[in-house]
């Protein structure tokens, strides 16, 4: 069973779901991939590409105008000033070309502050007389020519300004529409698969990154020898499985265990989310689960790997869609049924899927001949999370004062990316701290951190201070005193996320069944904190909370689920917690409305006859729950040997520490027992 916390008050539920991620993949080896990784390239219709090409263009302009000629540096002058300048006998040559005429000084001159220059450049008025002006530059000496006029830069740097931009842009047109072409989709390549290909070459995992769930390892490896042996099954006439489904709560290491089959198996690794198949435009998932098999069979043998399957993979029928089956949804589902039995054969193609829900998933895609192999990935035991958490301190430098076994211990429930999150919250602790190693200190401040939640710098009314300890001594002695009850490992006053106490208990070895008598004692420590403010002050305040939360739910599990009521009967008449799918006729949500009152009748009476209990615990032994509050105002925070001894027991001796007699294995809550059973308030 997952830890149990008390705390005081909730201000609002949170869930965070752990996930395992792999490494990010090589922009090197994703650029060599046949598909670029996935990446699509920006069309030619995005708005970012028309931009380009506007800025483009306004570049051209300005560089246009901003490039020197020889005709920006010619001096322009009145047809009076040139006529004056070769009477003086200042005007060296000259070049005319209808009534244009260029030349050039012997000395440099300026005009309207302008120059000095020595070229000039003036216009004939067409009243003018050529046979004088030509005379007055025979008599002055002037030499006189008809050849073209300079109109300032080359033809070749005139179609560079002005055709270049334009030569750019068609080529960059060309260049995209040859990258997306190819996959089949027209233009818009909308139907070509985004999985990444990961090669074993690059970014490789085996199993020997992978711990803590060997049972799965051991299935795992039959398809690693298949793709590196086939025809020594071949041979014996065996088909391998063509799909193999990994099913389990978030942050078991799906994900990893299908990357380390790959780099096991030496082959190349597709992998994408379901949820990428599926766009606004009809039919492009298909497309893109055709062209994703293509890419594979090309490849093959290669592992494709759809992460989070029930994004497509729902029962159809379900009332999903407007489009009934024809809905994109169902037509990707239909084309992924389809490409793992249909017609066209994957050989050398085999597909894994993980999922946390396998329960909502289509009945077609579980039948043999499809995902016909379901393997399901628990969380780990404590020898398991020891092996974990080797793993993930393998580059952590480990002060001698660490025992990786002693915290496997006291992490009953978490999987492996809560683990690498702790490593990784312990390290970061260290670094704060300028420590050269990691030191069990650290992971202690780190565990606290992620299931109490970090401390809070606010300042409490000496009432409320008194108030939070009496109800986290509430939950702590009721702890303490409950036959089988998990021991109580930490009691604090101090704020902490979003309560202003906590009490955090953990069962000394993993849990994988739960009998009634433990589940009520549970109910009566949730109930402890409430049940101590009523005897103390005579009223109760919003801290408890949480607290009824937790006790609603595991008394609504008992009778709804679990047949632990004689008066609803060895029948299960709720839904597991979470079930969101459709219940049509002859299911769980099915039931009548006699039997839903029942159910809630026997919810407050299991409930209230447990808070009985907890107020009749707590006035007898109403010295201990004084002793502990004291000791909290006193120290804030007490440790699981401080806060028993406050308490009047010696560290192991109390009732609580024994454990409970009759323990039946229950299915459901041992598959998912922090799920079934939530961790306190």
């Amino acid at each position: 069973m997952a830890e149990q916390t008390r705390t005081r008050p909730k201000e609002s539920p949170e869930r965070r779901p752990w996930r395992v991620e792999g490494e990010r993949d090589d922009p090197a080896k994703r650029d060599a991939s046949p598909n670029g990784g996935g990446r699509m390239p920006r069309l030619p219709g995005s708005r970012r590409f028309w931009q380009f090409v506007l800025v483009l263009l306004v570049l051209n302009i300005i560089l246009g105008q901003l490039i020197p000629t020889s005709e920006d540096r010619r001096l322009d002058v009145p047809y009076t000033f040139f006529r004056s300048q070769v009477i003086a006998g200042n005007v060296e040559e000259v070049n005319a070309q209808s009534d244009v005429i260029q030349g050039k000084f012997r000395d440099a001159v300026r005009f309207e502050k302008k120059g000095p220059e020595k070229t000039f450049e003036t216009v004939r008025p067409t009243f003018a007389q050529d046979d004088e002006l030509l005379k007055l530059l025979l008599d002055k000496r002037v030499e006189v020519n008809a050849s073209s006029i300079d109109e300032g830069r080359s033809l070749l740097l005139t179609l560079l300004i002005s055709f270049g931009p334009f030569l750019l842009i068609l080529a960059l047109i060309v260049y995209f529409i040859r990258r997306s072409g190819a996959a089949g989709g027209g233009a818009l390549a909308l139907g070509r698969s985004k999985a990444k290909r990961y090669d074993a070459s690059a970014l490789r995992v085996t199993f020997e990154d992978v711990a803590g769930i060997d049972e799965v390892e051991d299935e795992l490896k039959e398809i690693v020898d298949f793709l590196k042996n086939p025809d020594r099954y071949r041979k014996l006439g065996a088909a391998f499985p063509k799909g193999v489904l990994l099913s389990g709560p978030p942050g078991t290491g799906k994900t990893l265990l299908a990357r380390a089959v790959a780099g096991e198996a030496d082959v190349p690794f597709f992998s994408l989310s379901a949820s990428e198949f599926v766009e606004m435009v009809v039919g492009v998932g298909a497309s893109r689960v055709r062209d994703l098999f293509e890419q594979a069979k090309k490849a093959a043998p290669a592992i494709i790997f759809i992460d989070e399957l029930d994004a497509i993979g729902r029962s159809r029928g379900g009332g999903g869609g407007f489009g009934g089956g024809h809905d994109e949804r169902e037509q990707t589902l239909n084309q992924i049924l389809t490409e793992m039995d249909g017609f066209t054969g994957s050989e050398g193609v085999i597909v894994l899927a993980a999922t946390n829900r396998p329960e909502v998933l289509d009945a077609a895609l579980l039948r043999p001949g499809r995902f016909d192999r379901r393997l399901t990935v628990n969380p780990p035991d404590k020898d398991g999370r020891e092996q974990i958490l080797r793993i993930h301190t393998r580059s952590v430098p480990l002060d001698d004062d660490v025992n990786l076994d002693r915290i496997a211990a006291t992490t009953p429930g978490m999987v492996g990316a809560d683990l690498r999150n702790l490593v990784n919250e312990s390290a970061l602790i260290a670094a704060r701290r300028d420590h050269t190693h990691v030191s069990a200190g650290d992971f202690a401040d780190a565990l606290e951190r992620i299931v109490l939640g970090a401390e809070r710098r606010i300042t409490l009314s000496a009432h409320e201070r008194e108030r939070t300890a009496y109800h986290e001594a509430g939950h702590a002695v009721l702890g303490m005193l409950e036959p089988g009850a998990d021991p109580v490992r930490k009691v604090s006053i101090v704020p902490r996320g979003r309560a202003l106490g906590v009490t955090f208990q953990s069962p000394v070895t993993d849990r994988y069944g739960y009998d009634a008598r433990y589940l009520e004692g549970r109910i009566v420590g949730a109930l402890g904190g409430r049940a101590a403010e009523e005897i103390i002050y005579g009223n109760v305040t919003t801290g408890a909370e949480s607290d009824l939360e937790q006790v609603t739910s595991i008394a609504r599990q008992m009778v709804g689920r679990w047949g632990m009521s004689d008066v609803i009967g060895l029948v299960s008449v709720l839904p597991a917690p979470g079930d969101d799918g459709y219940h049509g006729p002859g299911s769980q949500a099915s039931v009548s409305d006699d039997t839903r009152e029942l159910v809630d009748r026997e919810v407050r009476r299991i409930v209230e006859t447990c808070y009985e209990r907890a107020r009749r615990t707590l006035t007898t032994n109403r010295e201990r729950l004084e002793s502990l509050t004291r000791a909290l105002l006193e120290k804030e925070t007490l440790d699981q040997d401080d806060a028993y001894r406050a308490a009047g027991f010696e560290p192991g001796s109390a009732p609580g520490d024994s454990p409970p007699d009759g323990m039946v294995p229950l299915e459901d809550a041992a598959a998912a027992p922090a799920a079934e059973l939530p961790a306190g308030s």
